[in-house]
């Protein structure tokens, strides 16, 4: 008797488990969906360029411009709207501070509109506020790599700027900028799980410059009434590393 108890609950056990096993196993797997927004940090490195045209004193135009790459920093706080399958979107608000460089050698064509060898030495703090586009080309969990692009829009702060003229006749220099600036992005991201690296280049779109003064009184005589002009754009390199949360 007590056996056959114990088979028939047995057999019961048993009916009852393989239903749920053939169940579980004909289920369709659950896919984690990606949240509509995330947010994240980032901070890096840029080199930038002061990418000058022209630069001409009394109308006459200085000649062998030299643009030199310097190395400044900036970090960023930014919200990724991610849309259907690979698309994103993402925008940015970034604390920027970009050197550079131009150096003008004395040469012969030169030597009357400029004493000495010279330098113009620039930084500038600016808020940057881009608005890009990206595709995820690589998208498998946890590695992912997109490329991304679009325009970007930069407020200059003007008291943390300066620019430093050596090797002119005019004394005094003061170069100022247009407070927005505008310009194009592209670029290219990896990430392993929530921590990517970011590439990109940036191209100026237009003239940054709005004006250049000196003083005139410190100047000799001719020089004190030429005009300086220049016409130059933001060009920038950066890489950052930075978290998604």
């Amino acid at each position: 008797m007590i056996r056959e108890t114990a088979l028939m609950l047995g057999l019961g056990l048993a009916s009852a488990f393989v239903p749920l096993q053939v169940q579980s196993q004909s289920a369709p797997m659950v896919t984690l969906r990606k949240p509509l927004m995330s947010i994240g940090i980032k901070a890096g490195f840029n080199s930038s360029m002061f990418f000058s045209d022209e630069l001409s004193i009394g109308g006459e135009k200085i000649e062998n411009l030299q643009n030199n790459y310097k190395v400044g920093y900036f970090a960023a706080l930014f919200c990724r709207f991610n849309l259907k399958e690979h698309h994103f979107l993402q925008t940015e608000l970034s604390y920027n501070v970009s050197k550079g460089s131009v150096s003008i050698p004395n040469t012969l064509a030169n030597s009357e509109l400029i004493p000495d060898n010279a330098l113009i030495k620039t930084v500038i703090t600016s808020f940057d506020l881009p608005v890009l586009y990206g595709y995820k080309f690589v998208d498998i969990p946890p590695y992912g790599m997109a490329f991304f692009m679009g325009p970007k829009i930069a407020y200059i702060w003007d008291k943390q700027t300066k620019n430093e003229f050596s090797g002119f006749h005019q004394q005094e220099i003061h170069e100022r900028f247009h407070p927005w600036n505008y310009s194009a992005v592209g670029g290219l991201a990896v990430n392993v799980s929530n921590i990517f690296f970011d590439f990109r280049y940036e191209i100026g779109l237009h003239n940054m410059t709005r004006s250049i003064t000196y003083n005139q009184t410190l100047t000799d005589s001719p020089y004190n009434e030429k005009e300086i002009s220049i016409k130059r754009r933001r060009n920038l390199l950066s890489f950052s590393v930075g978290v998604i949360f």
